[in-house]
């Protein structure tokens, strides 16, 4: 489950987490806002910034206006339903930090980089940190915070920082761990012009799996799939419907000695819309050279998914290469559609991952 900003922020604050003061602005309601103010739409994506979803708004003049324009604005599939309306930071620098689970070790990891912002992605994967916890376990008397927000400290060069990074790192950890995340993502990281640490945008995944142990009510979004981040430097992303065939189709490019990116499952209903949303989510990763697409249709149908790889193929510039295995309802209908748009269809799902190892060679 992909949470909204403003849910994540919600969740971070409540673990101690500083954010910027904030309200939530509803299509249709009037709300009072102090200016200057930042005014972000709250879709489940990506690249708000660089689609013109995030305003700076200084003046009264301008206010009504940039808000009826977010929540008009389509950002890859997705139209607002809600605004974030945060203080305006003063900004010293971005830093980028989240935690994940390393899927080889299925242990939690820190990883950390010295640039944050809208331009993360052009940064060196080589310049990131990782940092692990081991067997690291809250209560048992191993907890190691302190050398994980030392070692943060030393990455970012903020000795001065030390002890706030050391509890940002405690708290982060309790946050993953109490609401089964998959993965917390804090970019930026702020560091203000009177020294505060501040979480400026997160990005936050909770397990489904995990919701028998929650009251989780989040707001909904139209065109959701289920989508985890495993590698955000992987090479390979994959689509696949169902949970089970999206974890086989996962650990087939795995078992390859390929990096899968990520675990993507359109469900059971998924129409042209959806899965070009599911399009849309891997385009925000810089590394992925090939997607494996592997699709046996039931409810789902294949002429729609062809008609979403089509659609993707010509509205997506450098949309990577594609390797798709089609079967089931409307095969014979989407056959007909890709060979139309001389889309290649592949036999089987093992076709596809060799397929998938020439395009990463």
């Amino acid at each position: 489950m992909k949470l909204l900003e403003h849910e994540a922020k919600t969740i971070l604050s409540l673990f101690k987490i500083a954010v910027p003061s904030s309200v939530l602005v509803h299509k249709g309601k009037t709300t009072e806002l102090d200016l200057p103010v930042v005014l972000k739409s709250q879709v489940p994506i990506g690249g708000r910034g660089k689609a013109g979803g995030i305003k700076v708004v200084k003046s009264d003049k301008k206010l009504n206006k940039t808000i009826d324009d977010l929540f008009k604005l389509d950002i890859k599939g997705f139209i607002p339903q809600t605004l974030l309306a945060e203080e305006l930071l003063d900004i010293k620098h971005e830093y980028y930090v989240s935690m994940i689970i390393d899927r080889a070790t299925a242990a939690i990891q820190v990883v950390a980089g010295r640039d944050g912002g809208v331009e993360v992605e052009s940064n060196d994967a080589d310049s990131y940190l990782t940092v692990g916890f081991g067997d690291l376990e809250i209560g048992n008397g191993k907890a190691n915070f302190d050398s994980v927000g030392q070692a943060l400290a030393d990455y970012y060069d903020l000795q001065g920082q030390a002890f706030v990074l050391q509890d940002l790192v405690e708290n982060l950890y309790r946050c993953f761990i109490k609401n089964d995340a998959m993965l917390i993502e804090i970019n930026p990281l702020v560091l203000t012009t009177d020294d505060k640490l501040v979480a400026g945008d997160c990005k936050m995944e909770l397990d489904d799996s995990a919701s028998f142990r929650h009251d989780w009510k989040f707001e909904q979004t139209e065109a959701e799939v289920n989508f985890v981040t495993l590698d955000e430097h992987g090479t390979v992303a994959t689509i696949a419907n169902g949970a089970g065939l999206a974890m086989a189709t996962v650990d087939a490019v795995a078992n390859a000695g390929m990096k899968p990116a990520n675990f993507l499952d359109i469900g059971g209903g998924a129409n042209t819309e959806s899965v070009m949303a599911a399009f849309a989510q891997i385009m925000e990763y810089s590394h992925v050279k090939t997607i494996v697409i592997n699709i046996f249709a039931g409810i789902t149908r294949c002429d729609e998914v062809a008609k979403a790889i089509i659609a993707a193929r010509d509205q997506m510039p450098g949309l990577p290469k594609l390797c798709i295995r089609l079967a089931g309802t409307n095969y014979d209908v989407a056959k007909v559609l890709l060979d139309k748009n001389n889309i290649k269809l592949l036999p089987t799902l093992e076709a596809c991952i060799d397929q998938a190892l020439e395009y990463t060679s």
